[in-house]
């Protein structure tokens, strides 16, 4: 079913986004053995993206191959397991955690690459800064010793109206355009998970992350 699942995306989103854009699909890997994850790879899925710093830790020597990206929420105390491990770091949220990203990362002597996490749906709920905010924490932060700002990341709020959701998808990829219009390293937009994936490739998207789509539904007792 994995290898199934894998092929039948990656044919998808073979096409690219509503810009012809090519796409990236990061499979999520939350609760996914090592076995489940080499299947996914073998199936052509060429980034992984984890959730929880010690299932980074516990699975990376296991894994073989693919971009390892970190998608969840990520205390500052645990950023010292991830430096110079991580692909993209999709979920940079707030100024503590970006300095401490960029504070390690320089004293290892390498440029990590971060995605600025945007709080599109205004939600208490979620982390992320308020769009109004976006652009400023980009320039801001393009210029941090230590870090690639390489484009932003939002999760949609849940609702039934897809214009309003539509609607949030294209204020993103204004801010997408804005900054890339500055600064060629910017090349994502990571919006879009199992649940409203296409809408967002129709809005603007560019990286998906698909977790149970991929693996089915997740099995919270397994073990690496």
């Amino acid at each position: 079913m994995i290898e199934e699942n894998a092929r039948k995306f990656l044919s998808e989103i073979s096409g690219g986004n509503c810009y012809g854009e090519k796409v990236t699909l990061v499979a999520a890997t939350k609760t996914r053995t090592a076995e489940e994850i080499n299947r996914a790879i073998a199936a052509g899925i060429t980034d992984i993206g984890e959730n929880k710093v010690q299932e980074f830790r516990d699975k990376f020597d296991f894994i073989h191959g693919g971009n390892r990206h970190f998608i969840g929420h990520l205390q500052t105390n645990k950023v010292k397991y991830l430096i110079g491990k991580t692909y993209l770091y999709h979920s940079i949220d707030r100024d503590e955690l970006a300095a401490e990203i960029a504070k390690r990362s320089t004293a290892a002597g390498i440029t990590s690459d971060i995605l600025i996490q945007i709080n599109i749906g205004c939600e208490e709920s979620k982390g992320g800064y308020p769009l109004e905010a976006g652009f400023e924490v980009y320039t801001r932060l393009k210029q941090t010793e230590g870090l690639h700002v390489k484009g932003f990341m939002a999760m949609l709020p849940i609702s039934n109206d897809e214009k309003y959701l539509a609607g949030l998808c294209k204020q993103m990829r204004a801010l997408y355009e804005k900054a890339k219009a500055e600064d060629e390293n910017v090349c994502y937009l990571s919006m879009g998970m199992s649940g409203d994936w296409k809408l967002c490739l129709e809005n603007g998207s560019n990286m998906i992350r698909l977790g149970t789509a991929i693996f089915g539904e997740r099995n919270y007792g397994a073990s690496v």
